[in-house]
C-alpha cells in the first residue's frame, strides 16, 4: 500500500510517496481502517521539517478519517462500515490530561494516517459525524476539537457572549464557526483583508486587520463598548498575549492555543492581575471530550470550512500550500 513516511534530511522538499507493507488482520480490540482524508495542521509542519523530532520511517500525518472494514476479538464500539476518526491523545480516556509531550501521538510518537490503511486499538478512533465527508470529518480530531475545547469546556462560552478569535487557521476558523452557531459573537483577527472578508462571509461580526491597526485591542474595545470580550482564543502566544489582555474584560478568560509568535516572551502579570482574568493552556482535548463534541456537532448543524483540498498524491503540494500560510480555514487530504 502507498503512503508517506519521514525521512532524513528533514523538509517539506523531500515529502515523497513510498510502498508499505499490508498493515494485516487486527488483534484483541483493534480495527481495521481504510483511510479516506486527512487535514493538515502546524503539528505535521514541524514533524516534517524536523522541528519536532521523530525516527526515520514515521508515518506521516496526525489526523485522519476513514472507514473500518475489519475488527478483531473484542471490540464492541465499532463495526465494519461504520465511519471514524482518529484522536490526537489515544490514551487519555479519563479526566486528567496525558503527561506532555507527543509519544503517543499519530504522525509523531506513534505511526500517523498518510497511508492507505491501517491497524489500531479501537481507542485510537471514535465514531464520525454522520452525513459529513471524510474530508470534513478528517478537521476535527486536531483543530476541531482544539476549538471545542477552548470554547465550551474550558470557555463555558453561553448565547450572547462576545469571542474573540486570532488568526484565521483552522483552529480558528472553526472556533469561529463553533460560536456562531452557539449564538455568541464573534470578532476575528488577520494581517489580510481579503481573510478577514472570508471571516465575515462565514459570520464573524467584526474584524480588525493587525497590521493597518498596530493597537487592535483598542478597535476590540470599541465594538464591545469599552467592555471587552468575554473570552478570547489566543493563537500569538508572547507575542500578542498584552493586547489579549487588553481586549478581555474584567474577570474574562484568556485560552491559549497556539505560539505563532514564539515558546517563550514577557507575560504582563499585572495586568492579568488587575483585570482578574484566567489564562489557561490547552493542548488539543480528551478521547471522551471528542465522543460528546461530534454529538453536540450534528446538533449544531454546521460543516467546517475547507479552503482547498489536495489528493493523496500531492501531500508535498499540500504542506507548501500550508506552510505559506495562503490558506483559510483547513487544508485537506482526500485519498
Amino acid at each position: 500500500m502507498k503512503g508517506y513516511a519521514f525521512r532524513n534530511p528533514p523538509g517539506i522538499v523531500n515529502i515523497k510517496m513510498s510502498e508499505f507493507s499490508d498493515c494485516g488482520h487486527p488483534l484483541e480490540g483493534e480495527v481495521r481502517v481504510r483511510i479516506r482524508a486527512s487535514s493538515l495542521n502546524g503539528h505535521d509542519l514541524n514533524v516534517v521539517r524536523g522541528i519536532l523530532p521523530v525516527s526515520e520511517g514515521r508515518i506521516l500525518l496526525t489526523d485522519g478519517a476513514g472507514t473500518v472494514e475489519e475488527v478483531g476479538p473484542g471490540v464492541g464500539e465499532f463495526e465494519v462500515g461504520d465511519s471514524v476518526i482518529s484522536t490526537f491523545f489515544p490514551d487519555w480516556i479519563q479526566e486528567t490530561a496525558p503527561a506532555p509531550g507527543f509519544a503517543r501521538t499519530p504522525g509523531d510518537g506513534l505511526d500517523g494516517y498518510a497511508v492507505e490503511q491501517v491497524v489500531r486499538h479501537q481507542n485510537f478512533f471514535t465514531r464520525a459525524p454522520e452525513g459529513w465527508s471524510f474530508a470534513e470529518a478528517a478537521t476535527l480530531p486536531t483543530a476541531g476539537l482544539t476549538a471545542w475545547r477552548a470554547l465550551v469546556i474550558e470557555g463555558n462560552l453561553s448565547a450572547g457572549q462576545h469571542v474573540l478569535v486570532l488568526g484565521t487557521g483552522g483552529v480558528s476558523i472553526l472556533a469561529l464557526q463553533i460560536a456562531k452557531a452557539m449564538r455568541s459573537r464573534v470578532t476575528v483577527t488577520s494581517a489580510s483583508d481579503e481573510k478577514l472578508e472570508q471571516a465575515a462571509r462565514l459570520g464573524a461580526d467584526h474584524v480588525v486587520n493587525y497590521r493597518k491597526r498596530e493597537n487592535w485591542a483598542q478597535h476590540v474595545l470599541e465594538v464591545t463598548e469599552g467592555r471587552g470580550v468575554d473570552l478570547t482564543l489566543e493563537t500569538g502566544g508572547a507575542g500578542t498575549l498584552p493586547q489579549s489582555i487588553q481586549a478581555t474584560r474584567v474577570g474574562g478568560r484568556i485560552i491559549l492555543i497556539g505560539v505563532v509568535t514564539g515558546t517563550t516572551g514577557t507575560i504582563p502579570t499585572a495586568a492579568l492581575m488587575g483585570k482578574q482574568q484566567q489564562l489557561r493552556g490547552i493542548m488539543v482535548g480528551s478521547r471522551p471530550a471528542q465522543i460528546e463534541m461530534v454529538r453536540s456537532l450534528r446538533k449544531l448543524g454546521i460543516r467546517p470550512y475547507i479552503g482547498r483540498s489536495f489528493a493523496f498524491n500531492q501531500l508535498r503540494e499540500a504542506m507548501e500550500y500550508q506552510d505559506s500560510r495562503q490558506h483559510v480555514g483547513k487544508v485537506a487530504i482526500t485519498y
